[in-house]
């Protein structure tokens, strides 16, 4: 049976929060269950902070596929960076990316989001992780979920926003999982992060695009749209 995999996006943790209410309303629907990969470079792995970076976070993912028979992977953000590096597998039956990147080979994610207009302001530490700078709860709040309506999901977001190695945006990718693959891009419209232009490109590389009206994170504003093209790819194998 299909199953899917979820990754999240850059400088959060705890990938299974994030996605919680949409993997919920999918196995209302359809009976399919679905799981959070780990990402490494965010301190999610048994060594926590220990330089990982991209190639790490696409070894947990094909780790994953190792023991799936079929998934649909969906990508946030970071996480289609992770899936061009890593979900070159038999076992990927649909791509999904959510406000995010299909890179080409040679393209790092410091590369991708370093010509956006108005990047999110992150530092490095002394420790080889970057954090986002001069950010509060809301101003946070206020870029990336604005229009989350309860107050006690944006309060939990944010204290769920992380360091992540270095490595992770400066490695250069050295594969392209998306070409050749049948996939689904979701922009989002009131995305103050990701710039639309940017979306629309790489939505353009995507088989199928549908645009949403929701910030950089739809699946804690609007999770029965998430869920709805996750039905709608499962109804379609």
């Amino acid at each position: 049976m299909t199953e899917i995999l979820f990754v999240h996006g850059a400088l959060v943790r705890d990938g299974a929060w994030w996605w919680n209410e949409v993997a919920e309303q999918v196995r209302d629907a359809t009976g399919v269950s679905s799981r959070a990969v780990l990402l490494p470079s965010c301190g999610e792995g048994p060594a926590g902070y220990d330089g990982s970076g991209l190639h790490e976070d696409a070894a947990a993912l094909r780790d994953a596929l190792d023991g799936s028979d079929s998934a649909i992977v969906v990508g946030h953000s970071y996480g289609g960076t992770v899936i061009a590096q890593g979900a070159d597998h038999p076992a990927v039956a649909h791509l999904l990316y959510i406000t995010s990147y299909l890179p080409d080979v040679g393209q790092s994610q410091g590369d991708i989001v370093g010509a956006e207009p108005d990047p999110v302001s992150i530092a490095v530490g002394d420790d080889g992780t970057l954090h986002v700078d001069g950010y509060d709860a809301a101003s946070f709040g206020a870029r990336f979920w604005h229009d989350v309506a309860d107050k006690r999901v944006r309060a939990e977001a944010w204290q769920r926003v992380t360091r992540q190695s270095v490595a992770a945006f400066g490695t250069p990718t050295t594969a392209a999982a998306w070409q050749g693959r049948e996939s689904t891009y979701l922009v989002c419209a009131d995305d103050r992060s990701t710039s639309l232009a940017l979306q629309r490109f790489h939505a353009s590389r995507a088989t199928h695009a549908v645009e949403l009206p929701t910030s950089h994170h739809p699946f804690l504003s609007r999770p029965d749209l998430v869920a709805e093209q996750l039905q709608r790819i499962l109804a379609s194998f």
